[in-house]
């Protein structure tokens, strides 16, 4: 018994040290290159509707299969859209990249489409089926400007483009590689989109190492096909995976590696079978708190630390029937600790790369984040594979659960609905100008709003939050966020100020009065949405049209003056909105008085992006 457990161990072993040694975990977010089309769409209102759609229904399928196609729309306006990463990124780290990288695109809009290019992942829109198409007069290459003029360097960058032109049509259009001439080394990789067949792989690779082999002496290139992907350098930039291709060196090196360990641990494992099983149980716990690393980040969060155990057990080991719902950057379950408490826990997917960085972002969010109207933090776990945040369960869930259901919403009478919107805004004043350090939420929206059994508001999800300086704005800060609740400036040119956080609020008013979603409001009017929708009524007093149906009208003149706050918040120009502390005096206070909104975005013909 004892030998057959020797050896399963040592597998497992054997096992997780050639994973271990294999794995970078990086979804190379790097951005690259964007491409926006010159003709502009009919109805942009409908395409954006469209583009969160087709993104929604995209976030499983590419968690799942790293590719994902959709259209959705009626001609000419019908909207495509593709998207795949790298075959060498895992499947958390896809969901990673798309999750930024699909946040582009909607800057191209008006246009009928565009090409967005990371170096983990890409995506493309357009009004047409493009899927098979392999060559476009948009393509190009990017050709670094430091060079290496060796014949060696050379020889190994045609001879790993050569080597992925052959492997890459046949090995479901991807190969990684890497050569050496005389010592000096160059890597390669090639992906075609998944859609394409091996002829037209093949084609568009041919066109790309064409490309790449003008960019010589270049220490690094990429090309940038419509049906494929292609780049060399002389750095490692390659996560190991099955689809990568090693040199015998590499392999006759790993090998003895394992070799090594699984010595070793047959080693470890006998004395410790002769020393009991209590004793080895006792050097495996003593083993995996060490194999945290530094992701105890410091000791303040020691008290607030859950046991793996504990969680598992809470979630019946993360069943299906406890998942709550999951996000771009995680998954969040409903727990039951023996004590009888029920928690919320959420399973982040996050890098090595990133994962410090990451948590610790997270970690500092919500310990210094302590307010009536945000969700409460209760702990943490960390293991050497997952990372673990714990938070009050609210019983009533998200907003949107209630609101957007025709049942119901019901339930959510006006004065509960003025409720929640005043203490959400409460929540983001505490952010904005009374947290320790200021913060910027950057995806205030229904689903981010719970309720507990008395339906008072709390702001969760802060995985999104940054801190910000006083007085300044994070300029060129990665967009983060959901289409449909993002400020046009921050969507074009990725501003973040605090001015971010009241258009999505703003646009969340405006739901709640109507009980519509933004997302899937419906017109048949060219570029309405539902923001000048509420404008235009507001401008010709018929807001009593647009409250929602469901709820009974108990005071006109409150709802009509919260409509007025919710289009201040959402008007066109970042400047003429108001603070969440002017928000908040707003409601609070009937006799302060109101100016007249200006118009939202998107309400002309043609969308001009260039308000600072």
């Amino acid at each position: 018994m004892a030998t057959h457990s020797l050896l399963i161990f040592s597998l497992v072993i054997y096992a997780t040290a050639f994973s271990i040694n294999l794995s970078h975990a990086d979804p190379r977010t790097d951005y690259v290159m964007r491409m926006c089309g010159k003709v502009h769409v009919q109805n942009v209102s409908n395409y954006f509707k469209y583009y969160s759609n087709i993104t929604d229904y995209m976030q499983d399928e590419i968690y799942r299969n790293k590719f994902a196609f959709k259209d959705v729309g009626e001609p000419p306006d019908r909207l495509y859209v593709l998207a795949q990463c790298m075959d060498d990124l895992t499947n958390e780290e896809c969901a990673m990249c798309f999750t930024q990288i699909s946040t582009l695109i909607p800057s191209c809009f008006p246009s009928t489409g565009g090409r967005v290019y990371f170096d983990g992942c890409f995506i493309r829109a357009e009004n047409y089926s493009f899927y098979r198409e392999v060559l476009g007069p948009e393509d190009t290459k990017r050709c670094s400007g430091i060079v290496n003029k060796r014949q060696e360097f050379s020889v190994a960058v045609d001879e790993v483009l050569s080597q992925m032109l052959l492997k890459a049509p046949s090995f479901r259009g991807f190969a990684s590689m890497h050569e050496t001439s005389n010592g000096i080394s160059a890597y390669g990789m090639a992906s075609c989109w998944k859609i394409l067949d091996r002829d037209l792989c093949s084609n568009c690779l041919s066109e790309a190492v064409a490309s790449a082999l003008s960019c010589i002496p270049s220490t690094e290139a990429r090309v940038l096909n419509a049906g494929c992907f292609l780049r060399y350098s002389d750095t490692s930039f390659a996560n190991d995976s099955n689809g990568g291709d090693y040199s015998e060196e590499e392999v006759f090196s790993y090998a003895t590696y394992i070799m090594g360990v699984g010595l070793i641990c047959i080693f470890a494992i006998g004395i410790g079978v002769c020393v009991g099983k209590l004793s080895y149980r006792r050097k495996i716990r003593l083993k995996q708190s060490k194999e945290t690393e530094d992701l105890v980040l410091e000791e303040r969060v020691q008290y607030m630390q859950f046991k793996y155990a504990t969680l598992d057990t809470a979630t019946q080991s993360f069943s299906e029937s406890n998942r709550l719902g999951r996000g771009g950057f995680g998954e969040v379950f409903k727990g039951t600790l023996p004590d009888g408490r029920e928690i919320a826990i959420k399973r982040l997917y996050i890098s090595r790369k990133f994962r410090v960085q990451e948590i610790r972002n997270e970690m500092d969010i919500i310990g210094i984040a302590q307010h009536k109207n945000l969700v409460r933090f209760l702990g943490c776990c960390f293991t050497t594979m997952d990372s673990f945040l714990v938070y009050e369960y609210l019983a009533n869930r998200s907003l949107d659960l209630i609101l957007f259901d025709p049942e119901k919403k019901k339930e959510v009478d006006w004065k509960r609905r003025f409720v929640i919107i005043e203490g959400t805004a409460e929540g983001l004043e505490y952010l904005h100008k009374y947290c320790q350090v200021r913060i910027i939420h950057r995806d205030i929206k229904a689903s981010n709003v719970l309720l507990d059994l008395r339906y008072r508001p709390k702001i969760s999800d802060f995985g999104l939050a940054r801190f910000y300086p006083p007085d300044h704005s994070l300029a060129n800060t990665a967009i983060a966020g959901t289409l449909g609740y993002m400020a046009p400036e921050y969507i074009a040119k990725g501003r973040l100020t605090e001015k971010v956080d009241v258009y999505s609020f703003g646009v969340l008013v405006i739901e709640m009065i109507t009980g519509v979603q933004n997302n899937k409001y419906q017109s048949d009017k060219t570029y309405e949405t539902l923001l000048t929708c509420a404008w235009k009524h507001f401008q010709s007093s018929t807001v009593q049209e647009i409250i929602d149906k469901s709820m009974e009208i108990e005071d006109a003149e409150e709802i009509q003056r919260v409509v007025q706050i919710g289009l201040l918040c959402t008007q066109e120009s970042p400047n003429l909105r108001p603070t969440m502390t002017e928000v908040v005096q707003m409601l609070r206070k009937e006799e302060v008085g109101l100016p007249s909104p200006s118009k939202p975005p998107f309400t002309d013909e043609l969308m001009e992006l260039n308000y600072l």
